[in-house]
């Protein structure tokens, strides 16, 4: 059995795991900048977070579980979630000669603003851990 630091822990590995895939696929546009007709690829999974974090603070989690006290029992099917992050290409500026639509400006702005969210979240999963770290120190002190 695991302990859980809090309901929300689980959603910074995954927004690190998106931005660390959404920050791959920039890398991969501008290094297919020269390849003919390549299309920059994204992957937009902010509305997959935004739904996983109401899930996850939805009070109805603790919801009681149902028993299945047969083998020959139904088994309780899971909520499967239909949201999903979404890969798609990021179209919308004007194709070169050779077709290839990679626009080094976008893609060197949306690498630095990934890169941002990424150390932040950083940033977010270090302070949560020196809160608990402080809180562990000081309970030794009390002895």
């Amino acid at each position: 059995m695991s302990i859980e630091i809090s309901r929300t822990h689980a959603l910074l590995g995954k927004a690190l795991d998106y931005r660390a895939i959404r920050q791959d696929m920039i890398a991969s546009n501008i290094a297919n900048a020269d390849t003919p007709f390549y299309r920059p690829r994204d992957i937009r999974f902010e509305e997959y977070l935004a739904h996983e974090k109401e899930k996850a603070l939805d009070s109805n989690s603790n919801k009681l579980q149902m028993a299945q006290t047969n083998g020959a029992h139904i088994a309780l099917q899971e909520e499967s979630s239909s949201f999903k992050p979404v890969t798609y290409f990021r179209d919308g500026h004007m194709a070169r000669n050779d077709g290839n639509s990679v626009d080094l400006d976008i893609e060197t702005t949306e690498m630095s603003k990934n890169s941002i969210m990424f150390n932040a979240i950083i940033q977010t999963n270090k302070k949560s851990g020196a809160i608990f770290r402080s809180v562990i120190e000081a309970s030794q002190k009390v002895n």
